[in-house]
């Protein structure tokens, strides 16, 4: 086998030991990525593009499925351009890259690779909305992005990213509101029926909202080491961009108002939230609805007659009920078992001669390693079954833990004890007030994440003046 395939399979820090570094070794060692040549990019490598395009493909159904459609804005905005809704180019500024040559020459204006497409839409709509006919504008993109971060790591901050963004105008203020909270929804579909993720769906404060918006919705979720990562966002803009942009359209009476706005999206760090929700000391762990390959067959002794044959028959026989495939190649089985566990294939089944004897194949799952010997004429039946048991089996796991790591405070006190204690959400009532939410931060590095949905009353004072309190906010650590 040789010592390089050896160390291949158990080259990963122990989470426990340094979450970073294990998190480093798995997106390296699972052969996800590469890095670019250029300090904070990446190389997305076919195993983690093909997890990519499966949360891709199964968004870009539903986002199709509530009357959006695709388009393809250009990758450069012109300063002019970027500037002229103020709160959002100045959230933004820190972020830009700046082209300032073409080839030899100087431009006359600057122009930003895009970090978001709002000045591109809203000039689009300016010049396309003339009635209430051609409302609503519903427009989605695939695209990536440019942000210049200053930490950067894999799929979680990196400068060039892959995203989708919806941009939508609409007649009236309460239509863009249906249609942030129904993108909302979606998103929270995806990531915790395919992505097996359970999310926290709110609304950011006035501090962490998206700049020049009305308001931000957003998802929330658990990372294992016990950080947030805002997984989805969904912004009314309500009408200041259409003021700036002027985007104007006659209403049914012959009066000339402004549209109102929305623009949701999620990116590639999803898949470091999957990562780092679902991941173990063996690797990754994949969700067998998003998984590229949900099954993956290894022969045992496949030297000997009809055992490769055999396992070829099966991969096809079971290709048409789950996305199956066969290692066929000379390495030991041993390397191969600890490989796709690496990989985070859900379901790896084994056939050997035994088995071939005995008209049977064993099932081995890779969340919890049990081991499962199924009579090949109950296969077709079992393994989807097996694949749901899955997929449940890691959401359940991964809202227990979110569960265990969330705490109620009450106090400064008992706030910076529990975080230190219990590293994870922590449920505090708040004033309202931005002084407040800063001074947490500075405290004990929180951030405000969501104002939850479902509202409770842990307190009748804010944590942090003991005031009156205003409403409930999940608060965390995050990425």
């Amino acid at each position: 086998m040789g010592k390089k395939n050896k160390q291949f399979v158990e080259k990963i820090t122990a989470m426990e030991d340094d979450f970073a570094q294990w998190y480093t070794d798995v997106v390296k060692q699972a052969d996800l990525v590469d890095y670019g040549p250029v300090r904070g990019t990446m190389i997305i490598k076919p195993d983690g593009f093909a997890i990519w395009e499966n949360i891709r493909d199964e968004l870009d159904r539903q986002i199709k499925e509530t009357g959006h459609s695709n388009v393809s804005f250009p990758l450069f905005i012109p300063e002019g351009l970027l500037q002229k809704e103020k709160d959002h180019v100045e959230g933004f500024a820190p972020e830009v890259a700046w082209v300032t040559h073409g080839g030899e020459e100087e431009l006359s204006e600057r122009l930003v690779v895009r970090p978001t497409s709002e000045a591109l839409f809203c000039e689009y709509y300016s010049k396309n909305i003339h009635s209430y006919r051609d409302l609503p504008m519903l427009y989605n993109q695939w695209s990536n992005v440019v942000r210049w971060e200053k930490t950067t790591r894999p799929f979680l901050r990196s400068l060039e990213f892959l995203w989708q963004e919806g941009h939508t105008a609409h007649a009236t203020y309460e239509d863009a509101e249906q249609e942030a909270n129904r993108m909302l929804e979606v998103y929270a579909d995806v990531v915790e029926n395919y992505l097996a993720i359970p999310v926290l769906k709110g609304k950011k404060t006035e501090k962490e909202k998206f700049a020049g918006a009305k308001y931000t919705l957003t998802i929330e979720s658990l990372m294992h080491d016990g950080k947030a990562l805002q997984s989805g966002t969904s912004h009314h803009f309500g009408s200041g961009f259409a003021e700036a942009f002027d985007i104007s359209y006659l209403d049914e009476n012959g009066e000339q108002q402004h549209v109102h706005q929305t623009s949701w999206g999620i990116t590639t760090r999803l898949i470091g939230a999957l990562i780092m929700v679902h991941g173990d000391n063996r690797g990754l762990v994949i969700p067998p609805r998003i998984a590229p390959t949900q099954a993956m067959i290894v022969p045992i002794a496949q030297h000997k007659e009809g055992v490769l044959d055999k396992a070829y028959d099966l991969r096809d026989r079971l290709k048409h009920l789950a996305r199956v495939d066969i290692d066929g190649s000379d390495k030991m089985p041993g390397w191969k078992f600890n490989e796709y566990e690496m990989k985070g294939i859900p379901v790896r089944i084994e056939m050997g001669p035994k088995d071939i004897e005995k008209g049977q194949v064993v099932l081995v799952r890779r969340d919890t390693g049990e081991k499962e010997f199924v009579p090949l004429e109950n296969l077709e039946t079992r393994l989807p079954a097996l694949l749901d048991e899955i997929q449940e089996n890691l959401f359940e796991k991964a809202l227990a833990h979110r569960d265990q790591k969330t705490s109620v405070a009450k106090d400064m006190k008992e706030f910076a004890q529990k975080l230190e204690e219990n590293p994870g959400f922590l449920k505090a009532m708040w004033c309202g007030d931005t002084a407040c939410e800063e001074k947490i931060k500075e405290e004990t590095t929180a951030t405000s994440r969501c104002i939850p949905f479902e509202q409770e009353k842990v307190s009748d004072t804010c944590v942090c003046c003991g005031k009156e309190a205003k409403e409930l906010v999940y608060w965390a650590k995050a990425y």
